[in-house]
């Protein structure tokens, strides 16, 4: 069966978080669902404004192997302050679907649920503040702890989806990608 990802695009996401993976999960013949949090039209934290394939509370009972989270610490904040979203990333979690997040999302918004508990991860430096007592802050550029990988920065965009790729299917099909778009 072919592989579901959920993006949740929320008002001030980090662009090049949401485009990069979108992009190159796509490349991999991997279907990727962009729901937007407010609507459909979603202007990221550098005035560039995408438009989302659905709106978030439209994806209900949707099935999907996994979600990922752009960073941008507006969009995160969005994100975090919405029950809804954080009741998702539970529920995907519990059913050990890949949780994916970058940037500011794996305090921000990880940190407000049950995923990072006992998981080692890493984020934008200062957001580690909102990880739970129990996880392990790294300074790396992407981590994969079981079914929850993290990204640093923007600058990490491509491992992070490269990551995703290989979890989702192999390391042959990210290294394909990546050969493609000459990394």
């Amino acid at each position: 069966m072919a592989k579901r990802v959920l993006c949740i695009l929320a008002e001030g996401f980090e662009e090049v978080e949401a485009v990069t993976p979108v992009d190159m999960i796509r490349r991999a013949g991997i279907e990727v669902i962009v729901a937007g949090l407010s609507g459909i039209d979603i202007a990221g934290s550098h005035g560039i404004t995408l438009l989302a394939d659905c709106e978030f509370g439209e994806i209900t009972g949707e099935d999907f192997d996994a979600v990922f989270l752009p960073g941008g610490k507006g969009g995160a904040e969005n994100m975090a302050a919405t029950k809804e979203v954080i009741d998702y990333i539970n529920d995907m979690f519990g059913r050990g679907c890949l949780i994916a997040a970058i940037c500011a999302t794996p305090g921000i918004v990880l940190g407000k649920t049950k995923v990072l508990s006992g998981k080692k991860a890493t984020c934008y430096p200062s957001f580690e503040k909102f990880f739970p007592a129990d996880a392990k802050y790294t300074d790396e550029r992407v981590v994969v702890d079981g079914n929850v990988i993290t990204g640093k920065a923007a600058g990490a965009s491509a491992e992070f989806s490269s990551a995703i790729i290989t979890y989702l299917t192999n390391k042959e099909n990210a290294d394909k990608v990546f050969s493609a778009m000459f990394f």
